[in-house]
């Protein structure tokens, strides 16, 4: 049986987001038969998006949006994976200063456009930074937290190597 790959691509600038996109690419490792591949959103090509079976996207909330870098890997590999990438799973992480919601909404039109199917809600860890040092500050994802994140990583690539999707 061909191993499934699981793309994990994300942007970090205080380290919430990596850590989060680490833990669920650690779940998702732990499953036989799915290989994942974690890379930062400046990094991934149209290529790799192409390569992969499943999809982890995770971005921090920057000014109610998703991050520029990560708007800039969509703007990258849009066209080239339209139509090619129909009905493939995806899974959302948002690490939010307030409410991570109009980020995660983002990322689902662009899925939805991709036509990927949503295997999970988005999950939004809230750091609740809202003064300019906390939201320059290196943020520290709690383990409840990224054990949720492994989970969903865990859950997506279970589901992709066991042909649920």
């Amino acid at each position: 049986m061909t191993p499934k790959t699981l793309l994990v691509v994300y942007h970090t600038m205080t380290g919430g987001t990596e850590q989060m996109a680490q833990a669920a690419a650690e779940g998702a490792g732990d499953e036989p038969g799915v290989r994942v591949r974690l890379l930062r959103a400046p990094q991934a090509q149209p290529g790799d998006v192409l390569g992969a079976d499943g999809y982890v996207f995770a971005t921090p909330e920057n000014l109610a949006a998703m991050a520029g870098l990560m708007k800039d890997f969509f703007d990258r590999c849009y066209y080239a994976a339209l139509d090619r990438v129909n009905g493939r799973p995806y899974a959302l992480l948002v690490c939010a200063g307030s409410d991570g919601q109009n980020a995660a909404r983002q990322l689902d039109r662009i899925a939805t456009g991709w036509r990927l199917r949503a295997v999970a809600p988005a999950l939004i860890v809230c750091t609740h930074a809202q003064t300019p040092e906390d939201i320059a500050r290196a943020k520290q994802i709690g383990e409840a937290d990224l054990a949720r994140c492994r989970e969903l990583g865990a859950g997506l690539a279970a589901g992709m190597a066991l042909g649920v999707y």
